[in-house]
């Protein structure tokens, strides 16, 4: 099977402003994809923006999915033969609900869309509703992707519902600011390593009413070592993958002797709290 070249793109975006921050997004598409990269994730509200102070001060940078700017990268993934995670605000006309959304667009157009489920008390996730449509992997032609949306990685029944529906690569747009260092350096390697997954957790920078946003993304392989990391810097992450890899959920250290396997091992008939409803 062909190996997949993927990339992250760490930028920094402006707050309500959105043909600065698409025309970026190009750019660093093109610049991807002429290093032969083959899907590239962009920061979670990598569109928008993120502090937001209301929903009515959100709701105007909204758009559907397909909508006015998905359709433009989807001319420039078309072109370039190439697949794209844009984080974004989606907006529901039918009942005004605001959803922190990443798109995913590939050389046909929009492929999928994911809303985010779990919602912090922190920038415009005050103000959105959460998300409604199931876990699902998105198979691009030889790597299967499943997407979350930075808080969703510190719950790890996301990551695992994802393994469990065939995901090769979990990836996270992010918007982590200061104070979630310690969330770079355990959870992303966590999440990789207990399901046995390549994990690319992709943040931004820059300042947004007060908030510093840390860059730090990192790209890891199935033992959560890394792949590729970036600093607090505007720069775009590589890393090559062998699809096969996390498929082969048997790690043998000694044959007979020591092997272990995440997957065959589970004990879900054990795990009733863990879907117990909220007291």
């Amino acid at each position: 099977m062909q190996n997949w070249k993927i990339a992250g793109a760490q930028l920094d975006c402006r707050l309500a402003d959105k043909p600065h921050n698409l025309e970026r997004m190009r750019q660093l598409l093109g610049q991807a994809a002429g290093a032969g990269a083959r899907l590239i994730v962009f920061p979670e509200c990598a569109l928008t923006g993120y502090c937001f102070e209301s929903k009515d001060e959100a709701c105007p940078f909204g758009e559907t999915v397909p909508g006015p700017s998905t359709e433009i990268l989807a001319q420039d993934c078309r072109r370039l033969d190439v697949w794209a995670v844009v984080g974004m605000l989606e907006t529901r006309s039918a009942d005004g609900a605001l959803f922190n959304a990443a798109a995913l667009i590939g050389p046909h157009g929009v492929a999928g869309v994911y809303r985010k489920i779990h919602l912090p008390f922190l920038g415009v996730d005050r103000f959105t509703t959460p998300g409604d449509l199931p876990f699902r992997v998105h198979d691009l032609g030889g790597l299967k992707l499943g997407i979350t949306i930075c808080y969703d990685g510190s719950f790890p029944e996301a990551s695992r519902c994802l393994m469990l529906l065939g995901a090769d690569l979990v990836v996270l747009p992010t918007n982590w600011p200061t104070g979630a260092a310690s969330t770079v350096k355990y959870l992303i390697p966590a999440r990789a390593l207990e399901n046995h997954i390549y994990y690319m957790a992709v943040n931004r920078i820059g300042q947004e009413r007060g908030f510093t946003f840390i860059g730090q993304s990192r790209i890891v392989d199935c033992n959560g070592e890394l792949l590729d990391q970036a600093g607090d810097e505007e720069r775009i992450l590589y890393a090559d993958l062998d699809p096969e890899r996390p498929r082969n959920k048997t790690i043998v250290k000694i044959p007979g002797k020591y092997e272990l396997d995440r997957i065959a091992h589970r004990r879900p008939e054990m795990y009733g709290p863990i879907v117990a409803p909220k007291s």
